[in-house]
């Protein structure tokens, strides 16, 4: 049994890293540098999976809050209910480790440049580590961003390093790259490929194709949603579906 749970906690805490992003962040894995604008919230109320062979591990209901707290820089908090399962354990749900972030941009967009960002978070251990909700230590995600748009096409991505000094746990890089295209007002459809590093002792890396979108419903809403599976490494199945506002 405690070797389900470690595989368990494993799978937590992959599933940890993907849970956030800020818009055009969520729905997808890889991130942008582009932060809320000043003085503005940005809030998202989701749930997202992540479903391996040795079990799974969902986040939700979860939420997420950006705050533009100075020109070019965005607060990020993100606190997640956990559930975890599958592979012959029981099922288990709780409190999971909460995420805290700044997003600064240095460079902005022009004709020649693309904007760049970094996106440096803190994963605090408030989840029952015990029960495989969480880490059981505070660990970091360090990464950089590159975004370029061309009239409806968009593109962004980059990558970095996860430093997790945990029990079993490993640092490992990861990054992936995306293009998106806005057809008209209401509908943003895009796909991307994401790919990360051994996160633990006995997993394995992976690569993942994602496809998904976003539905504007009105002036300061949407719906997102995405859907993906891995293409190398490690066998797994990925979505997310959530409630986006702004105000």
């Amino acid at each position: 049994m405690n070797n389900v749970v470690k595989t368990i906690s494993l799978d937590i805490c992959l599933n940890l890293i993907l849970a956030m992003r800020s818009f055009a962040g969520p729905p997808f894995l890889t991130d942008d540098p582009e932060p809320v604008d000043y003085q503005h919230w940005e809030a998202y109320l989701f749930a997202n999976g992540d479903h391996a062979s040795s079990g799974y591990s969902i986040n939700g209901p979860a939420v997420e809050l950006n705050y533009g707290v100075l020109p070019d820089t965005q607060m990020h908090l993100v606190v997640p209910m956990t559930t975890v399962g599958g592979g012959g354990a029981r099922i288990v749900s709780g409190l999971g480790d909460t995420e805290f972030g700044i997003k600064y941009r240095f460079l902005h967009e022009t004709n020649g440049w693309p904007q760049i960002g970094i996106f440096p978070m803190l994963e605090l251990p408030t989840g029952d580590a015990d029960r495989g909700l969480g880490n059981g230590h505070a660990w970091f995600r360090l990464p950089l961003w590159v975004q370029k748009s061309l009239g409806s096409w968009t593109t962004y991505g980059g990558g970095g390093a996860a430093l997790n000094s945990a029990a079993s746990q490993r640092n490992y890089p990861f990054g992936g790259w995306l293009l998106q295209r806005d057809f008209g007002e209401h509908l943003t459809i895009g796909g991307e490929i994401f790919a990360q590093g051994d996160a633990a002792a006995g997993d394995k890396r992976f690569a993942a194709l994602n496809f998904g979108g976003s539905y504007k419903i009105g002036e300061h809403f949407r719906l997102l949603f995405s859907s993906g599976h891995s293409v190398a490494g490690s066998d797994r199945t990925l979505w997310y579906f959530g409630f986006y506002g702004t105000w």
